[in-house]
C-alpha cells in the first residue's frame, strides 16, 4: 500500500507536524495525532536509548486507546525522525527499535541511505526524506525514499534558501509521489496554498513550539509568541548546517545576531557535547507572526482547520477577474 493510500480517511488536515529537536515528546506527538495530523519526534530526543523503546511503546498504546474510544475519528499515524548522517552513532540502534515497533512513517534527514530505506520497507514502513534542493531530492528517490519533504526558505531549524514556488514546481516536473512543503506555514490559508502549489502536505513545526505539550522552556514559547519574521536569523554556526534561529536567543547567549561567524560544514557533528554547547539557541521559522498565544496542540490544530475551511470557501466565492471562458470555475 502506498503512503497516501494508507492515510486516506485518517487526517483532519493535510499536515505533518515536523519533529522538533528536544521539544517533541510523546505528549505532543499523541496530541497531534489524536487531533488528526501526523505527529512526529526525533529519535534522539529520547535519551538514553532505552527511553526511545519506552516512548515508542507509550505512543502506540495511547493512540490505540484513542482509537478504541473514538472509532469514528481514529488517530493519524505517527512518525519518527532519524538523522542518517554518519556522525549519528545511534542510528542503527534507533532504526532497530523503529522496526520492532513498526513505526508507520520515518522521516530521514541529512544524507539519504539506501540500506536505511530498505530496512524500513522490510517491516512495511514508509520513508520521507527532507531536502533543500533538486540534487538531494533526486538522490533521496534514487535511494528508495517514498516521498520528499521540501524544506524551503523560511522554514525553522535546518532550512534551505530556495523559494517554495521554485522548489515545488521543479520537483513536480519529475516526481509524482508524496510531497510535503515546509517554510513559514502557520495558518490554514498557508496549508491550502501549499496544496495549490502541488504539495500533498504542509509541514509545520514552529507553531507547535508554543503549545502546552511541547517540551520547550517557557521563555522559548513566549519568544515565539512575541516574535515575527524579522526576528529570524539564518546561520550555520550552531550545527554546521544552515538553519533559522530566534534573534533574541542568540543575543541572550552573548552573540551578535548580525555578525555571526560561518562554520565549516565538513565538521558536521551531532554529538551530545556539540548540542549542549548551543542548547539555548532556539530554532524557529519565519511564520511565527501568526502565533499569538501558547495553547494546547488540539486548540492550535482546531484553529488551523477553521482557517483552512474558511480559505477554501473564500477562494470559491472570490469574484472572477479573468474573461469568461479563460478558466473553468
Amino acid at each position: 500500500m502506498t503512503l497516501l493510500a494508507s492515510l486516506r480517511g485518517r487526517l483532519s488536515l493535510p499536515v505533518i507536524a515536523s519533529p522538533l529537536f528536544i521539544i517533541s515528546v510523546p505528549d505532543l506527538v499523541v496530541a497531534q495525532c489524536c487531533a488528526g495530523v501526523i505527529g512526529s519526534m526525533p529519535s534522539l530526543n529520547a535519551r538514553p536509548l532505552s527511553q526511545l523503546d519506552e516512548w515508542l511503546g507509550e505512543i502506540r498504546e495511547r493512540l490505540a486507546a484513542h482509537d478504541a474510544a473514538h472509532p469514528e475519528a481514529p488517530a493519524a499515524p505517527f512518525a519518527i525522525n532519524l538523522i542518517v548522517h554518519r556522525s549519528n552513532d545511534r542510528l542503527e540502534q534507533d532504526l532497530e527499535l523503529c522496526a520492532r515497533h513498526r513505526v508507520p512513517l520515518i522521516i530521514t534527514s541529512l544524507g539519504a541511505r539506501r540500506e536505511v530505506n530498505e530496512a524500513i520497507h522490510a517491516y512495511g514502513g514508509h520513508v520521507m526524506h527532507d531536502v533543500i534542493n533538486q540534487r538531494f531530492a533526486h538522490s533521496a528517490i534514487d535511494k528508495g525514499a517514498d516521498g520528499l519533504i521540501l524544506v524551503a526558505a523560511g522554514a525553522g531549524g535546518h532550512a534551505g534558501s530556495l523559494s517554495p514556488f521554485a522548489l515545488v514546481q521543479e520537483t513536480r516536473a519529475w516526481f509524482d509521489g508524496p510531497v510535503a512543503l515546509s517554510g513559514a506555514i502557520a495558518n490554514g490559508r498557508s496549508i491550502l496554498a501549499a496544496q495549490a502549489m502541488g504539495a500533498d502536505f504542509a509541514y509545520i513545526g514552529s507553531a507547535f513550539i508554543a503549545t502546552e505539550e511541547a517540551r520547550a522552556a517557557e521563555a522559548y514559547k513566549r519568544m515565539i509568541v512575541e516574535s515575527g519574521a524579522g526576528d529570524i536569523v539564518y546561520s550555520n554556526l550552531f550545527t554546521d548546517v544552515h538553519g533559522n534561529y530566534l534573534r533574541g536567543s542568540i543575543a541572550n547567549a552573548g552573540l551578535d545576531p548580525d555578525n555571526l561567524a560561518a562554520s565549516d560544514p565538513s565538521r558536521m557533528d551531532f554529538s551530545s557535547d556539540r548540542k549542549k554547547a548551543w542548547k539555548d539557541i532556539w530554532g524557529s521559522g519565519q511564520g511565527i507572526g501568526a502565533i499569538r498565544a501558547v495553547e494546547p496542540a488540539a486548540a492550535l490544530i482546531a484553529r488551523l482547520r477553521r482557517e483552512y475551511a474558511a480559505a477554501r470557501l473564500e477562494l470559491r466565492e472570490r469574484p472572477a477577474l479573468l474573461r469568461a471562458g479563460t478558466v473553468e470555475a
